[in-house]
């Protein structure tokens, strides 16, 4: 990073303050474990009731573009991280000259908008499926008889399937109404993927170039959502090793400290990034009892300065989602003795919703 940004140089001691932008469940978790190394945390999220807040020693209760909130935020706290990646940019560019901002603000803004975020990748000899930028109705004809078909997103803001449309074919009576009904512009169209699974790593880098990687975790969706990560992935040696090397390039590109989540294809010609995330991630969830290092805790390692721990698996492990009302039997999800369950602190369900997940364990049979 700049030397101009702030940054840290050494492990911060025991009381320090975090702050977390964001009061969701991936805040309530890093929270938490903040706490079990005894830091303590500060949430700034609009929101009073929200999960993070449960877990927290305090919370900001404002937008986050408050200029004063950010201000305040910056004074308490020793270093500042976000649970969600719709962080505005220039909220980012605020904190990290005054204090340090780990993911850094460009992880941060690539990963906002689809199109920086495959040309970054593409810059650094990633693989990536091709794509064509879509504004206008007439761009999106073209495109989709350029690839036979395709998958029309939204550049910014999608998420969970939405903000976007997939095309089995070229054929679009109406692509201006189309454009109009998936979400607010501009577009990318990506050519389809024929591909054989579904994968992502979870991986940290330190503030001095340390990198960890957790096993690569097969997930399987459902209607845009995540429903299941599965370790061990069932993937051939030669696409882990690549997969590992491509979590590394990226960290190592955009001078990264924290946790990020990168997302797969894997292909009949070999393996495709589709996206990444610049936070802990939902198919890491597996790690939280599968490994001695859970990845929330490498977060909080990784950006207060202290040495990474291990990210080695001593089970197999299937992590589930609970969606909607699913987690409102939890001594019915507990039947199973293998069974961890981790509820959210959401006060409301509804269908698809997120609202819990649980990892069964299985004895360790190797990757």
């Amino acid at each position: 990073m700049s030397d101009q940004l702030a940054r840290i140089d050494a492990p911060l001691a025991p009381g320090s303050t975090i702050g977390i932008i964001g009061g969701g469940q991936l805040g309530r978790m890093l929270a938490a474990s903040a706490a079990r190394l005894g830091f303590a945390t500060l949430i700034l999220e609009p929101q009073q009731d929200c999960p993070a807040a449960q877990t927290a020693n305090r919370q900001i209760v404002a937008a986050y573009d408050d200029s004063a909130a950010l201000d305040e935020m910056a004074r308490l706290c020793d270093v500042v991280t976000y649970e969600f990646e719709n962080v505005p940019d220039a909220s980012a560019v605020a904190l990290q000259s005054i204090v340090p901002l780990s993911p850094p603000q460009i992880a941060l803004t690539t990963s906002q908008d689809r199109l920086l975020e495959k040309q970054f990748l593409q810059a650094s000899d990633i693989p990536v499926a091709p794509f064509k930028t879509v504004d206008t109705g007439a761009q999106l004809s073209a495109a989709l008889n350029a690839f036979g078909g395709g998958v029309l997103k939204t550049r910014r803001f999608g998420y969970d399937g939405k903000g976007q449309r997939v095309f089995k074919s070229a054929e679009c009576d109406d692509p201006d109404a189309v454009l109009a009904e998936t979400g607010a512009g501009p577009y990318v169209l990506e050519q389809l993927v024929d591909f054989k699974s579904e994968f992502s790593i979870v991986a940290a880098r330190s503030w001095h170039g340390e990198v960890a990687c957790f096993e690569p975790a097969r997930n399987e969706h459902e209607d845009g959502i995540l429903r299941r990560s599965t370790v061990p992935s069932g993937l051939a040696a030669q696409a882990l090793s690549e997969a590992m090397d491509i979590a590394g390039k990226l960290l190592n590109g955009l001078d990264y400290v924290g946790v990020i989540g990168i997302e797969f294809f894997e292909t009949a010609d070999g393996i495709l990034v589709n996206e990444f995330a610049p936070r802990v991630h939902n198919s890491g969830h597996w790690t939280d009892t599968a490994c001695q290092t859970s990845q929330f805790e490498q977060h909080i390692r990784a950006i207060c300065g202290l040495p990474l721990g291990s990210a080695d698996r001593h089970s197999d492990c299937v992590m589930e989602n609970l969606l909607g009302d699913e987690a409102s039997d939890i001594a019915a999800l507990m039947h199973d003795a293998r069974v961890s369950v981790t509820l959210y602190g959401k006060a409301q369900s509804r269908k698809g919703r997120k609202m819990g997940h649980l990892n069964r364990l299985l004895p360790l049979t190797g990757v």
